[in-house]
């Protein structure tokens, strides 16, 4: 959990997940170890573990969540807490690769409420009005992880920040950007809305899980200097992201 959101359309894949023949007429042994920053889980008295993985957070105090079920219910029962160190063994995390080529860092504002980006004539007031809340590096070499600097459920009224970049070309160009982001966007250059999209959970067919990537593409029209490319992302839950990627960089220098 990040502050309060549970990123998981982040935190997937192998990485952090592993397929199991569960027994459906039997109970499931779970153990989990942490120390420190590593952590591992075995199943079933598994002698070597399932999973191993770093913690995305210093060693803090914290809950531990088992969740499944769905409709049908979930059974736990037995649990037990030991608080003495455990030794970890066998510590193999999968590497995940990272996404080549990546903006590094995007500048994230305060937050305001999504409905405000309704009203096109009124961007100016919006995006001058906005105060910047720090940088915000990408991480899992795939996304910037807005939760890490600006609290969802803080009891401030909106759901939306800007992440922001400024480019700067050597002459008038336009070149592609790759992109993705969690859960809607309106990407917003020099001022100009140039695209909206819905990426959420469930949003473009059912099964449809809303992770992370460099699923969508827009051409930006980039004038000689400076411009202001500003993603306007708004969150629901499962992960406050954005991420993206020019395609080719010659005579461009990016800056958040």
């Amino acid at each position: 959990m990040v502050q309060g959101i549970s990123p998981w359309q982040l935190l997937f894949g192998t990485r952090y997940s592993f397929p199991y023949d569960y027994k459906f007429d039997d109970w499931t042994h779970v153990k989990i170890l942490v120390n420190g920053k590593k952590a591992q889980v075995f199943l079933d008295w598994s002698e070597t573990p399932n999973l191993s993985w770093d913690l995305t957070h210093e060693p803090i105090a914290g809950n531990i969540i088992l969740t499944g079920g769905n409709a049908s219910g979930l059974h736990i029962a037995n649990v037990k807490v030991n608080f003495e160190v455990p030794e970890i063994t066998n510590f193999n995390p999968i590497e995940r690769p990272s996404i080549e080529g990546l903006i590094p860092s995007w500048q994230i504002s305060d937050m305001f409420e999504e409905k405000s980006l309704e009203n096109v004539d009124a961007y100016d007031e919006l995006i001058s009005t906005r105060k910047w809340q720090g940088e915000l590096q990408v991480e899992e070499g795939t996304a910037a992880n807005i939760s890490r600097i600006q609290k969802l459920y803080d009891g401030t009224p909106g759901n939306t920040v800007f992440a922001k970049v400024e480019i700067k070309s050597d002459k008038d160009v336009t070149r592609l950007m790759e992109f993705g982001y969690s859960d809607r966007v309106v990407v917003i250059l020099n001022g100009e809305p140039l695209y909206w999209g819905n990426n959420k959970w469930r949003s473009r067919d059912y099964r449809y899980l809303g992770t992370i990537g460099l699923f969508d593409a827009i051409y930006l029209k980039l004038k000689k200097g400076k411009n202001t490319l500003l993603m306007a992302v708004s969150e629901d839950f499962g992960g406050w992201l954005v991420t993206g990627k020019i395609k080719n960089m010659d005579g461009l220098k990016v800056t958040p």
